[in-house]
């Protein structure tokens, strides 16, 4: 496949023309686009990956503008994906961006098709359907998986890390997800990286009522941000062969 060597210029003199083809040819469906989502999702597209596939079933809301891509004050109310997608055409109109406007959970899993993706990156938030989407990938030798932990309740960029499953410390979600897989009996059929910081902050005034919902915590855009971007980067790495 041939990238557009006038916006890829600059990529093209670091990685060579073999890895920014590597890097096309790549598909690359990306689950949950938020705070950690959207922000891969817009540095794949700038790092030349052309098939990304993106997956999310909410809406903008006032709460998602201090940390998500796609949330502004003009596009509330509107899916993020479809924001996200008109975006992201326009950084390159070459680019093949699928958006599906639902859930990945047990009742769609199979409508996915994991097996047709190179990568498939998890920024999900639902515990059940992250594990869900860890063991389906998992099973797929040919497909390679990258999984964000929690993003929420950190200030502190220096601690954010990468690291196999089983590896990662001091992160809740990676200990509540290894709680549930031991609880059902399944786990992950192999190993996969995940982005995640041991740091944990606790809130500094109770949760107001508005943003009353499970998992609701104190969020800064540049800790997604970094999330998103280091995602990324092990997709990018991942297409270039060389992880």
């Amino acid at each position: 496949m041939m990238y557009n060597r006038d916006i890829f210029a600059r990529a093209e003199l670091l990685l060579g023309e073999q890895r920014m083809q590597r890097i096309a040819a790549c598909r690359v469906i990306l689950f949950g686009v938020g705070g950690v989502g959207s922000w891969c999702a817009e540095t794949l597209v700038r790092s030349g990956i052309h098939h990304l596939t993106m997956v999310d079933g909410d809406v903008v809301v006032a709460s998602n503008i201090n940390r998500q891509l796609p949330a502004t004050t003009a596009t509330i109310g509107q899916p993020k994906v479809e924001v996200l997608r008109e975006r992201l055409l326009q950084i390159n109109p070459d680019a093949c961006i699928t958006t599906i406007y639902g859930r990945y959970n047990a009742e769609s899993a199979d409508s996915f098709h994991l097996e047709q993706y190179d990568c498939v990156i998890d920024a999900i938030d639902s515990l059940k359907d992250k594990a869900l989407l860890i063991l389906n990938a998992t099973n797929l030798p040919h497909v390679q998986l990258f999984s964000s932990m929690g993003a929420a309740r950190k200030i502190d960029p220096t601690q954010i890390k990468i690291a196999d499953f089983r590896k990662v410390t001091g992160d809740p979600l990676a200990r509540t997800l290894r709680h549930y897989f031991k609880q059902i009996g399944q786990f992950p059929a192999r190993k996969f990286l995940c982005v995640y910081s041991e740091e944990i902050l606790p809130n500094s005034q109770d949760v107001p009522a508005e943003l009353r919902e499970p998992r609701a915590n104190g969020t800064l855009a540049h800790i997604t941000v970094i999330f998103g971007n280091m995602l990324a980067s092990l997709v990018i790495n991942q297409a270039c062969g060389d992880n």
